[in-house]
């Protein structure tokens, strides 16, 4: 898994740089308080540009930063569109204008009233929301039921301890993750240290730096059982 991300930094290293820099420029306008860290968003938005789905869903917003770099990459592919799931609309006023338009729509709700609107096609999930055992285990069965077989996927805020807390949302998803016997990748700086200090190490070589200098990275990525 490390060579192929590090080879997915190798071929989009211009590409990512730039929205690095455009992501800066969001930052410093003080509309948007920013959730992930630097390696797990750039790992986000190389994943898309890899995979280049139609759909995707986003459960999650808050001001919009995981949804900046979302369409970013969307942007950036020529192609796909992101639907997006969130109890508060925060994010209707800080997504820009020149991100969103045609490519982006909004479902304000509980997802449990919701999800019926996921798309059939999804082509790749997200997920930061309620870090709750209860809603996980209900999106275990009923929203990760809808997902195909192997879609890209990646849960936020399951290792900021060297294991996941327990009675959490990422107890409960590394729990199912098990069972299926599905492995999973994560850069967090707490749980997998080296894969942390190897991606570092490429980004260094190619230049990179990160928008906000945080590297916790608790973020998950695997794919749907």
């Amino acid at each position: 898994m490390l060579e192929f991300l590090a080879g997915l930094y190798r071929t989009h290293a211009d590409d990512l740089a730039t929205v690095i820099d455009r992501q800066r420029e969001l930052l410093a306008d003080g509309t948007i308080i920013p959730q992930l860290d630097d390696v797990e968003a750039e790992l986000t938005y190389l994943l898309l540009r890899h995979h280049r789905p139609s759909q995707v869903v986003e459960v999650g917003t808050y001001y919009g930063w995981s949804t900046t770099w979302i369409l970013s990459a969307l942007r950036d592919n020529g192609s796909g569109h992101l639907q997006s799931f969130d109890l508060v609309d925060h994010v209707c006023g800080t997504v820009p204008e020149e991100l969103s338009a045609g490519r982006w729509t909004f479902h304000r709700g509980d997802l449990r009233e919701t999800v019926e609107k996921v798309p059939a096609d999804t082509g790749y999930l997200f997920v930061d929301a309620d870090h709750g055992r209860r809603f996980a285990r209900w999106y275990l069965e009923h929203l990760f039921g809808r997902i195909a077989t192997g879609t890209p996927t990646s849960v936020h805020d399951v290792f900021h301890l060297p294991r996941a807390r327990p009675f959490t949302e990422g107890s409960e998803v590394l729990r199912h993750l098990e069972r299926s016997g599905t492995g999973w990748f994560t850069s967090s700086r707490a749980a997998a240290p080296r894969n942390l200090r190897a991606l570092d190490a490429v980004r260094a070589e190619l230049g990179i730096t990160g928008v906000r200098g945080t590297s916790r990275n608790p973020m998950i990525f695997f794919s749907m059982p």
